[in-house]
């Protein structure tokens, strides 16, 4: 497909190419009557089960949630295979039929006489999740085809946009479904119109309108090319997830830290629905405000938790998430107040929504590529059997915990002071998920901790205040460096990014202003490094291993750092490089397919441990940058463009994982135009350039002129 953008703008959003937009709208519908069914049905359970007791009606509703869970289980391995060999569009347009007809049957009640109510629900709920498994590979399989490659990384995030936004949405618009239909109620009596019902239809609606979209979209492919295997089981994902757990102590505690979010989690959603109803008299509108409370929540914490706490180490913030949300839990318990609890729980989505984004940033920055699929794979399995369990078994300790409580006290209430717990065997479960989440929270922490040694109210209040956070003692992590005076700034992009032009106008300006600078470069800053540069870049040399070359750079590397920049550092000078590490984290790691993990251990012990104080990241797609060479291509430069496309893809990995350490900017922007962005933010870091001795016998101080 000949892929061209509406304007011919490269920077066009990607809404603007017409059968994309199609299919994310296609998208945020489908996802909308999830989320919807997801709302309304735990309500449905409940009217359903309302003359039983309320252990009953809890197992009831959890039954919802076991039934939306058991197809990605039992089918999963499956659906993937489904997309690539069946028609996609077809596949996509009877799966939003079929959820519609199943959610119309419950309206109708149509049970077919087989079933009673009830179990037809949980078959309806079954089925369509089911439905929407299948659904979302083949959609997920037909987005490349309708985006150019540069642009996919944007449509990516638009179809999580699709896919997840829609969760408030639907909260929110089932209270207010709710609300409405309780108004109606009560000005004409004659009206019994059932919010639920009402919801359905709403839901039956959506489906029909993206099949139709899904049918008129004829760019979707009838059937991939590929011939991707299947997926392993989950079981066997599992197994061979734990297995890796004794050799992998980043993954451990993931691990950890995510099981007690997971369980804790887990009992919120099989006991919410009838905890919020009942307890909190909060009916449907009420759990609908919670529900949406929870997204609302996770949305927060994953686009702010690391802005609000900019530079905080990603170990700390995942353990310390979990078991803020456990803190919130136990208040959660202990506070029945709708409103309170609903406050509560948009604290609890945050404190969620910062682990999950941190733990999967972690999986993407530390974990290799080697054992990264096999992580995130158990990772998702992990938390499928979890949540399986734990939504199952809440309800049931709920209920023991109700029985000890009325065999010993003769009531399942209790009263403490002002406050009546109505029901303590959903506070028991609450409580006790809370201390899971705390402990294994802390022991995750433990686990993960990256700056042992710096109290943790410190590394806090430095992110609070900006910085600059406490360095790890060098007593705790023999590998950091020792302290030194100077300042160290690495200029880093691809071919053609204007980098060595970019450091050059900065350690000009940096001597204006009276600092002693010492300007450098990799390769071949030193007589050694002048040997390895020349067998490094020569075209004749288009042989050499992937692992010598990683070697012959750090070698370099190694001399560069003890012959020239450590001295420089010590003495107060500030360095300038043009490239450092993170080019060979990018270029051998990412472009040459390597273990990043082992190019970053190679360098680390390489410098000691050296790392720049600000690196700055000259962006430019690969062609445009590769044009701008006037000289012969060297080595490096006459790989293919795909390398070069992963190299580009490697920097920016570097620089999402550790934002506080980089200046990312866009090398098409005029020249001048980057080192006025460089030199604010360097200013920003510069050490006063004039000895405190002379400064205090002058008393005054140099002044940083433009």
């Amino acid at each position: 497909m000949n892929f061209r953008s509406p304007s011919g703008n490269a920077d066009v959003n990607v809404l603007r190419i017409r059968p994309f937009r199609r299919l994310w709208i296609a998208t945020s519908l489908s996802s909308l009557g999830d989320w919807l069914s997801l709302v309304a049905l735990p309500i449905l359970a409940g009217q359903l089960t309302h003359t039983h007791t309320p252990a009953a009606q809890g197992v009831a509703v959890s039954g919802v949630w076991l039934a939306s869970l058991l197809p990605a289980l039992l089918l999963g391995p499956l659906a993937g295979a489904v997309a690539d060999r069946l028609d996609r569009r077809l596949n996509m347009v009877v799966g939003d039929v079929l959820r519609g007809v199943l959610y119309l049957s419950l309206v109708l009640d149509l049970s077919l006489h087989f079933f009673n109510a009830l179990t037809w629900m949980y078959t309806v709920q079954f089925l369509a999740s089911c439905a929407s498994l299948f659904w979302g590979p083949a959609k997920d399989a037909s987005v490349p085809n309708m985006v150019p490659p540069e642009k996919l990384e944007q449509a990516n995030q638009y179809n999580l946009l699709g896919t997840f936004g829609p969760a408030p949405v639907a909260a929110l618009l089932f209270t207010t479904l709710a609300l409405v239909s309780r108004a109606l109620s009560s000005v004409f009596p004659a009206i019994t119109t059932n919010q639920v019902d009402v919801a359905l239809l709403f839901n039956v609606a959506t489906f029909a309108i993206s099949a139709l979209t899904i049918f008129s979209l004829r760019e979707i492919a009838k059937r991939a090319v590929s011939e991707r295997i299947s997926a392993p089981s989950v079981a066997r994902t599992i197994w061979e997830g734990w297995t890796y757990l004794g050799r992998n102590a980043t993954v451990r505690g993931l691990v950890i830290g995510r099981v007690g979010a997971f369980a804790a989690g887990g009992v919120v959603v099989g006991l919410g629905p009838y905890y919020i109803k009942y307890i909190l008299n909060g009916g449907p509108a009420g759990w609908g405000a919670v529900f949406a409370a929870v997204f609302f929540g996770l949305a927060l914490g994953m686009f702010l938790g690391m802005r609000v706490l900019r530079g905080f180490s990603r170990r700390r913030l995942f353990g310390l998430s979990i078991v803020g949300a456990g803190v919130v839990m136990i208040l959660i318990a202990l506070i029945p107040n709708l409103v309170v609890v609903v406050l509560l729980v948009v604290l609890l989505g945050a404190l969620a929504g910062a682990a999950y984004v941190t733990g999967y940033t972690i999986v993407g920055r530390e974990v290799d590529d080697e054992t990264r699929g096999r992580t995130f794979a158990f990772l998702q399995s992990g938390i499928k059997v979890i949540l399986f369990a734990v939504i199952a078994l809440a309800p049931l300790l709920a209920s023991g915990f109700a029985a000890v409580a009325t065999g010993l006290t003769g009531s399942s209430t209790l009263a403490i002071g002002r406050i009546t717990y109505g029901a303590i065997g959903d506070t028991l479960v609450l409580l006790m998920a809370a201390g899971i989440a705390i402990w294994l929270g802390v022991v995750s922490y433990r686990q993960m901790d990256d700056r042992k040694g710096v109290p943790l109210r410190e590394d806090l209040a430095a992110a609070v205040r900006g910085g600059p956070f406490a360095t790890v003692p060098s007593h705790v992590n023999g590998s950091r460096p020792a302290m030194r005076r100077g300042l160290f700034i690495a200029f880093e992009g691809g071919e053609g990014t204007g980098k060595t032009t970019q450091a050059r106008m900065l350690a000009i300006w940096l001597r204006e202003q009276g600092f002693d600078v010492v300007a450098t470069h990799e390769p071949g800053a030193t007589k050694v490094g002048m040997r390895l540069r020349a067998l490094l870049l020569d075209t004749a040399h288009a042989g050499l291993s992937p692992q010598a070359e990683a070697l012959m750079y750090a070698a370099d590397r190694a001399e560069h750092v003890a012959s020239v920049i450590q001295p420089a550092l010590s003495r107060g000078a500030v360095v300038v490089s043009d490239r450092y590490v993170d080019s060979s984290l990018a270029y051998q790691g990412a472009g040459r397919r390597q273990s990043v993990n082992v190019v970053t251990g190679l360098n680390k012990w390489a410098t000691g441990g050296l790392l720049p104080d600000l690196t700055v990241l000259l962006d430019l797609a690969p062609g445009a940058g590769l044009h701008r060479r006037t000289r012969s291509a060297d080595r490096l430069e006459s790989e293919p463009e795909d390398f070069h496309e992963r190299v580009r893809a490697g920097f920016l990995n570097q620089a999402d994982a550790e934002p506080d350490r980089y200046l990312v900017l866009d090398a098409s922007r005029p020249v001048d135009d980057l080192h006025r962005a460089i030199r604010d933010k360097v200013r920003r870091l510069l050490p006063d350039p004039v000895p405190s001795t002379t400064e205090d016998a002058t008393g005054g101080f140099p002044a940083i002129q433009d």
